[in-house]
């Protein structure tokens, strides 16, 4: 969506953040879903911005709604990430055994993801740069994994990696899900109406349209993004 990229940039020119768009064509992913390209391209991106500490993952079907705000005050500051950490939570709601740690500074974060009522977003998360974020990536896209036929996919192999593998859940981070992958329809197994978004939030992702044929992902967007303009 060219208005995808518009609005992507209009953050970027603000925030002096770089913009990525990978092609999902580029990757192999064998016969997994073409969901699956998300992992090899944030391996790409990290090659193409060296330099860069954090990388933040946005699915193509979601909207910078407040393009002033800056992340690292917005979450990613120490202090402030430790305020809005989600600790001793079941990692899958409601009821999963593995919870995220309780006295995990900010500056030991990693991996920065929400959860609705159904699981962990892979939506819209951030990840940091290291040989941790490359163990994560690699573990992620393991071909065993994409064997599985998780449901869904690369959603549920996350889900998977994140409650087996300590080394994975120590650098994990929840925070309130609307601080970073608000939704744009009430879906009430992911969260109904306290997880959609508000006027003034920094993120809207029209959550589920790519695979409703009553919805239109083109339209939403343009309706989002006309409301953006408006306010600017």
């Amino acid at each position: 969506m060219d208005t995808r990229n518009e609005n992507a940039d209009e953050w970027h020119l603000r925030s002096g953040y770089a913009t990525f768009f990978p092609n999902v064509t580029d990757y192999n992913y064998g016969d997994s879903p073409r969901s699956w390209a998300l992992v090899p391209a944030l391996r790409h991106a990290m090659t193409v911005y060296p330099h860069s500490t954090y990388f933040f993952a946005l699915s193509p079907h979601a909207l910078v709604m407040k393009p002033s705000i800056n992340l690292h005050s917005h979450i990613l500051d120490k202090k402030k990430l430790e305020s809005l950490m989600l600790k001793d939570k079941p990692v899958v709601p409601p009821d999963s055994v593995i919870k995220t740690f309780g006295g995990l500074k900010g500056d030991r974060v990693d991996l920065v993801l929400t959860q609705d009522g159904e699981g962990l977003c892979q939506g819209s998360f951030i990840l940091k740069r290291g040989d941790w974020a490359k163990f994560f990536l690699d573990t992620w896209f393991d071909p065993l994994y994409r064997s599985y036929n998780f449901q869904k996919a690369e959603a549920h192999a996350l889900e998977h990696i994140v409650q087996w593998h300590p080394t994975i859940l120590t650098k994990l981070a929840l925070i309130p899900q609307r601080l970073l992958n608000s939704y744009n329809v009430d879906i009430a197994s992911r969260g109904g109406k306290d997880a959609m978004y508000k006027d003034g939030e920094f993120i809207v992702r029209l959550v589920g349209c790519e695979a409703d044929p009553n919805r239109n992902c083109e339209k939403e967007f343009e309706a989002y993004y006309d409301k953006l303009k408006a306010s600017s």
